[in-house]
C-alpha cells in the first residue's frame, strides 16, 4: 500500500476549476504531489497545485501526455476525452471514476438509456438525433407540449435545459442530439452524494434539498438535511445506492432526484465528481465531500458522512447585468453574521449567472440558517468593476 503521508505519489486532476481547487485543500493533509490541467491559464487551481499545465481536456494526445505523469488520475469536470482515459487505464494508470463510468454519464441520452436498461426510475423520455426529428415527433403527436428539452452534450449550470411551453419555444432550440423528457410535477428537487472506494466500501451523505433560480435554472440554495419525511429521505438514499451500484463508480457520485407529488423518487441526472449540492459539507459535515473524494480514489477508509450541524449553501453567481473584471460587495457585512463562511473561487471575470463562489451558513436550527441565507443572498453582490 502506498504511504500517502510520506511519498512521491502524484495525483493528476483534469480540470482546474473551483471543484479542483477545493479538492486540493484536502491533498495538503497528505504528502501528495498534485498535477492539474485546465484550458485556462487563470484556472482557480493554478495557485494551489504542485504542477499546472494549460491544455485542452478533449484533445486525445494532450490528455494522454498529461495522464502519464500521474499515478492516479481524477477529474472535476465531465468534458474529458474518454478514449485517452481508456488508453491510460490500459497502461496501468488508475483513473477514478473510470472511463467506463464517465462514458455512460457524459452524454445525457446515453445516461437516460442506462437508467432504462437498469430499470432505475426516471422520467419518461425520447432521444432525438436532430431538432428536425423532434419537430417531426411533435407533429406526429408522439410527444406533447409541455416537455423538458435537454441537450445530450455540453450542458452545465442550467445551460442546455429548457422547459418547452409552446411552439415558439421549439423554434429557439439549437441543433444537435437531444432529449424530450416528460414534465413531472414534483414537490422537491433532492440530491444524495454516494462515496465508493475500489475496495467496495460505500457511504451516502444525508439527502439535501435544492432550491433553484426560476430563470437561470441554477441552484440558489442547498439545504441539509432536506425538509422531508424520514421515509422519503430513506427512499432517496436507497435509490442513490442502487444508482451507484449500477455505475460501479469509484469516488463520488452526486445523484439528483425529483420527489413527485406521490412521494415517488425519480432520478434526474448524476455527476461523477464532487458537486455543488455537497459544498455545505465543508463546514457542516464530519467529512466534507472533497476529503471523501480523495479518500475514495486512494482506497482509504471512507469518513463519517453525517452532519455535525444544519447547513445551507448559497451560490454566489455573477449579476445578470454585469460582465468583466469581478468585484464583490458586502462580503464583510455577511461575515458579521453568525455561522457564515464565504468561499471565493478566484475567477477573474464575472458573467451573468457564472458561479463565482458560495457561502455556507451553519446553525443547529435549520430555519434560522435559512433566514440568514436569505440575508446573505440579498446582501452580497457579484459585479464587474467597469460598470
Amino acid at each position: 500500500m502506498v504511504n500517502y503521508f510520506s511519498s512521491d505519489f502524484k495525483l493528476g486532476i483534469l480540470g482546474g476549476g473551483q471543484l479542483g481547487k477545493m479538492m486540493l485543500y484536502e491533498t495538503r493533509k497528505y504528502d501528495i504531489q498534485t498535477l492539474v490541467m485546465d484550458p485556462s491559464d487563470e484556472a482557480p487551481c493554478k495557485i494551489s497545485c504542485n504542477h499546472f499545465e494549460q491544455g485542452d481536456l478533449m484533445d486525445y494526445e494532450t490528455v494522454l501526455k498529461f495522464g502519464r505523469k500521474a499515478d492516479v488520475l481524477t477529474f472535476e469536470i465531465e468534458g474529458v476525452n474518454v478514449e485517452a482515459l481508456k488508453k491510460l487505464e490500459s497502461e496501468g494508470i488508475k483513473t477514478y471514476p473510470s472511463a467506463s463510468t464517465l462514458e455512460k454519464i457524459q452524454n445525457k441520452a446515453v445516461q437516460k438509456k442506462f437508467y432504462s436498461e437498469k430499470q432505475l426510475p426516471t422520467a419518461p423520455f425520447k432521444v432525438f438525433d436532430t431538432i428536425e426529428d423532434l419537430k417531426n415527433s411533435l407533429s406526429a403527436k408522439e410527444i406533447e407540449i409541455p416537455f423538458v428539452w435537454k441537450s445530450a452534450t455540453g450542458g452545465y449550470d442550467g445551460k442546455g435545459v429548457s422547459v418547452i411551453k409552446n411552439a415558439e419555444d421549439v423554434k429557439k432550440l439549437p441543433e444537435g442530439e437531444c432529449i424530450a423528457e416528460q414534465l413531472i410535477p414534483f414537490k422537491n428537487e433532492l440530491a444524495v452524494i454516494v462515496a465508493r472506494n475500489p475496495s467496495g466500501d460505500i457511504k451516502t451523505y444525508p439527502v439535501v434539498e435544492m432550491e433553484f433560480h426560476p430563470t437561470a435554472n441554477q441552484v440558489e440554495y442547498v439545504i441539509c438535511p432536506a425538509r422531508i419525511e424520514n421515509t422519503v429521505a430513506e427512499k432517496a438514499r436507497v435509490l442513490a445506492e442502487k444508482v451507484s451500484d449500477a455505475f460501479q463508480h469509484v469516488g463520488l457520485l452526486a445523484v439528483e432526484m425529483f420527489q413527485t407529488e406521490d412521494d415517488d423518487i425519480l432520478i434526474n441526472e448524476v455527476a461523477p465528481r464532487p458537486h455543488n449540492s455537497g459544498h455545505y459539507s465543508i463546514e457542516a459535515s464530519y467529512t466534507n465531500q472533497f476529503e471523501q473524494h480523495i479518500r475514495a480514489i486512494l482506497d482509504l477508509p471512507l469518513g463519517n458522512t453525517e452532519s455535525k450541524v444544519g447547513g445551507i449553501m448559497v451560490n454566489l453567481v455573477g449579476d445578470k447585468d454585469h460582465e468583466g473584471e469581478v468585484q464583490y460587495e458586502n462580503i464583510e457585512e455577511i461575515m458579521s453574521l453568525d455561522g457564515v463562511t464565504p468561499h471565493i473561487y478566484g475567477k477573474k471575470i464575472t458573467r451573468p449567472f457564472r458561479k463565482m463562489g458560495h457561502v455556507t451558513i451553519v446553525d443547529k436550527d435549520l430555519s434560522k440558517a435559512r433566514e440568514v441565507a436569505e440575508k446573505v443572498k440579498n446582501s452580497i453582490k457579484v459585479i464587474s468593476k467597469n460598470k
